[in-house]
């Protein structure tokens, strides 16, 4: 049984395949995806799962141990992060095509914020048993999926960097 699947109000809507086009449609929109054939985006979906949330739920919790990201297909989540004194603060968004969840995915580390549904959800999710079935049965896919979450954990990396950057000289101006 899949993490989502032990989540309450979240329905289990399968696997992937019958939102085939929906995937496509929405991953020609998505950089990550972007090197994907349709055969290849198809391939990938076999192994990924579908599920429907409703306003409200914490799809993802901050914290908790993660092994799957998703893929947000119809709806909008809210990302939110705890600060020091434990109040949760809204630090972003995400909506159709957007990917969330791929750090837990990849490490296995605890959930770095919650994400929670802004209104219905739909979302496909792609779980850390189903990558490593990936890269052992369809090893083309496995690869070029790593690489691009790769490049998308690098470009965030990067992002990062640079906001840290600009409030440390932001703080130095402050200081003087």
């Amino acid at each position: 049984m899949s993490t989502l699947d032990k989540i309450q109000n979240i329905e289990s809507l399968g696997d992937a395949t019958p939102f085939v086009a929906r995937i496509q449609e929405i991953i020609e929109s998505i950089h990550l995806f972007e090197d994907f054939e349709p055969e290849e985006l198809a391939g990938l979906a076999r192994y990924m799962r579908c599920y429907r949330a409703p306003l409200g739920t914490e799809i993802i919790r901050e914290g908790d141990q993660g092994d799957f990201m998703l893929l947000v297909l119809d709806g909008g989540i809210e990302i939110v992060k705890k600060d020091p004194r434990g109040v949760a603060q809204a630090i972003g968004s995400a909506g159709p095509g957007k990917t969330l969840g791929e750090m837990s995915l990849i490490d296995g580390e605890p959930r770095f914020a919650s994400c929670i549904a802004l209104g219905t959800v739909e979302i496909a999710v792609l779980d850390r048993e189903s990558l490593s079935r990936i890269i052992s049965e369809e090893p083309g896919i496995g690869v070029k999926l790593m690489m691009e979450l790769l490049m998308l954990l690098n470009q965030r990396l990067r992002t990062v960097s640079s906001q840290l950057m600009e409030c440390m000289d932001a703080r130095r101006l402050r200081i003087r």
